[in-house]
């Protein structure tokens, strides 16, 4: 439904400039909104190019492009998150319609809230809890013991093993595999034998999984993803892992055992941290650094070296740059030393 552009701005805590009558019904890209309705953010001065030809009714921007505007505009100091929240109203989730699909499998003594529902050939094991408004995908399974809390969302063929517990408003997207068995295994003369996992997987209130994410259960105690963690797709979390609350980490991540991270992290692509580390709240890594050792101090490290602080790293590189110059500069004086010694040698 349409939404008028000052109720937007209200529920952003936006300044309006322009018509407050304006409606709004869909989010679009600022380069390619098509007219009449179509709201779009501008966040990086990258795309600020394409503001003054804009076809949006409203764009929301920041204050130091809020002069530019030749439309509408709902004017605040965080763009992206306002747009975020504009979008999550414009496009609500639909609620969930009680009930269990006639192809599922629920098992006795499974407690299944009457506002919850269980999608086609889903499998609920036995002991298992499913809270009120919570959405259990086709194909998703949950083993026996297991918890899903009040709206949390299982999307589709989602795998939560023996005793793992999922909060409130999670939402796990395809694939994803919740308590599998760590990689845990002791070596006998040179033969693997399997360390049995007893632990389990905590998942809290408000976290994000992504397609085929791992996120293995506990050796012997859990493994936990605090309240509001992100994580995308194709991350690996092994066991006894501590991920604190409101971190983050982009795809391909992987995060090696009995490693605690703090809270308001954030990982870029690819990035390995190996195991048995202590990463403190507030550190940063960028795509692709190794992460060898623990890190306290908040800040951004980067590097496929061992992680270290952002500013010596890019110090290192920089002096990396110049290495060719500089062999060929040594070598030119190395040949000079020899010329003098030799010419010293024959003076005498």
């Amino acid at each position: 439904m349409a939404t008028r552009l000052e109720a937007l701005a209200r529920a952003v805590d936006a300044q309006l400039q322009g018509d407050p009558g304006c409606l709004i019904d869909r989010v679009d890209t600022i380069q390619d909104a098509d007219g009449e309705g179509a709201i779009c953010f501008l966040a990086n001065n990258k795309y600020r190019k394409y503001l003054s030809t804009t076809r949006a009714s409203a764009v929301i921007l920041g204050a130091e492009f809020a002069e530019g505007c030749p439309v509408n505009a709902l004017v605040c100091d965080n763009p992206y998150l306002a747009y975020a929240r504009v979008s999550a109203l414009l496009n609500p989730r639909p609620p969930v319609a009680g009930g269990i699909h006639p192809s599922a499998f629920v098992d006795e003594g499974v407690h299944v809230d009457s506002l919850a529902y269980i999608g086609p050939c889903a499998v609920v094991s036995a002991g298992a809890h499913v809270g009120p408004g919570a959405y259990i995908g086709p194909g998703s399974v949950l083993e026996c013991d297991t918890s899903v809390g009040e709206e949390s969302r299982l999307v589709a063929n989602v795998t939560v093993c023996k005793g793992s517990r999922i909060g409130k408003r999670a939402i796990i997207h395809p694939g994803v595999v919740i308590g599998s068995d760590g990689f845990g295994f002791a070596n006998d003369n040179g033969v693997w034998e399997k360390v049995p996992q007893l632990g389990n997987v905590v998942v809290g209130d408000d976290v994000e999984i992504g397609a085929n994410t791992t996120v293995d259960r506990g050796a012997l105690r859990d493994t936990v993803i605090e309240q509001g963690v992100k994580l995308d797709n194709q991350i690996q979390i092994a066991h006894n892992v501590h991920v604190g609350a409101h971190s983050a980490m982009a795809g391909c991540t992987g995060v090696a055992g009995s490693t605690t991270i703090g809270a308001h992290c954030t990982f870029g692509g690819g990035v390995v941290v190996v195991g048995h580390l202590e990463l403190g709240d507030n550190t940063h890594f960028s795509a692709m650094s190794l992460v060898s050792r623990s890190v306290k101090e908040p800040g951004l490290y980067s590097g496929n070296l061992p992680a270290t602080p952002n500013s010596e790293w890019r110090k290192t590189i920089a002096r990396t740059r110049q290495l060719d110059d500089m062999a060929r500069r040594l070598k030119q004086l190395e040949k000079q030393v020899a010329q003098q010694a030799e010419k010293e040698a024959t003076d005498d």
